[in-house]
């Protein structure tokens, strides 16, 4: 891949209104993102909008701010962009990072828990981080209070990576900026946001996407139900990859999300060897084949204006799974998808979680 359509994915993921789904298809019609970029004006007025995309020179003011404090950028397609990530639905097409990359090319468990932990908790979390790293694993954590901050320092010997929900040049929290700075000289520290972006909560979530794309498992050291490490635990299993949890106390709020996992299937972890044994071998099927890139990607088509008109006639402000839109209008993926995507460029239409969209 050239530097410049480096340069140009960059610029496409960057423009307004381009998410990693957005992203993922616009490459698998046109090719190149220069060609996609060319496309944009043209897509967006087919549905009823005007596009907009990033100036170049905005996109060569943040490549120089990465630079300046040490971040350089992975790019999907790149070589060394980390595999097992690439599999994840909405992997980030575009990655920032300081540290050793190589990091993310070795067998990665993600840990995570409770911000608010007990200290019994910190301290396994801590040990079992830092047997699995004797065992040849590397951490990936997400650097917060708690639990995450016990996993990184029980492994920042063995190779630990912290994924970050604000910009590689801020540190959150505060209280873990010389952690931070460490494990971006020592270890690997990675972010999806333009330098100066600040950590605000609906980041977080898709924060744990990386944590759970980097790796084979995730174990949950303590979490409390609804907690954003149970969110990256559920992302982990949608992915097909292993979901383990710690059991505690059943008189411990923060054991209840670890418990209620075990429940429902999560592998119960009492120490690395259970990692190790549940993580198993990665199946071949989750590695894309070299030169495939954006080949599993749905194809997108030319839109007939009463198939355009049926589709959007299905859309309203309630969330509707895309399935269901293909089911009902009787029309091919393909074009479903088009029209998706025209929508969109145009901002009219929201993705939600789960597969599903609205219209405004």
């Amino acid at each position: 891949m050239s530097e410049q359509e480096r340069f140009n994915r960059l610029r496409l993921i960057r423009s307004p209104r381009i998410g990693p789904v957005t992203f993922r298809q616009l490459m698998a019609r046109f090719g190149t993102a220069g060609e996609a970029l060319q496309a944009l004006p043209d897509l967006a007025a087919r549905g009823g909008g005007k596009a907009s995309i990033i100036d170049a020179k905005t996109v060569e003011q943040e490549i120089a701010r990465s630079r300046a404090v040490g971040g350089r950028y992975l790019i999907v397609g790149d070589a060394d962009y980390p595999f097992l990530l690439d599999q994840m639905e909405g992997a980030p097409p575009a990655l920032i990072v300081r540290g050793d990359v190589s990091l993310a090319a070795r067998e990665c468990v993600a840990m995570v828990g409770a911000r608010n932990a007990s200290a019994a908790a910190c301290r396994f979390a801590r040990m079992l981080a830092q047997d699995l790293g004797q065992r040849g694993a590397v951490v990936v954590s997400g650097l917060a209070r708690g639990i995450d901050t016990a996993a990184h320092q029980g492994s920042l010997e063995s190779g630990t990576i912290a994924v970050i929900a604000c910009g590689i040049d801020i540190a959150f929290p505060p209280e873990n900026a010389e952690l931070q700075e460490q494990l971006a000289s020592e270890a690997l520290v990675v972010t999806e946001h333009p330098p100066g972006t600040q950590p605000l909560a609906r980041q977080f979530p898709a924060r744990n996407r990386i944590i759970a794309g980097l790796a084979r498992g995730t174990v949950v050291v303590e979490a409390a139900p609804k907690s954003g490490s149970l969110i990256t635990a559920r992302l982990a299993g949608e992915a097909g990859r292993e979901v383990m949890a710690v059991p505690g106390s059943p008189l411990d709020p923060r054991a209840q999300g670890c418990n209620q996992l075990i429940r429902e299937g999560a592998v119960l972890i009492q120490n690395a060897a259970d990692v190790i044994e549940a993580i198993g071998a990665i199946d071949s099927r989750m590695v894309r084949q070299a030169g495939s890139d954006f080949a599993g990607e749905p194809p997108s088509c030319d839109v007939a204006e009463r198939e355009r008109a049926a589709v959007i006639a299905l859309l309203g402000p309630a969330p509707v799974p895309v399935d269901e839109l293909i089911r009902l209008s009787g029309l091919g993926p393909a074009l479903v998808q088009t029209v998706l995507l025209e929508l969109e460029l145009a901002a009219r239409l929201e993705r939600h979680a789960g597969g599903k969209v609205s219209i405004s």
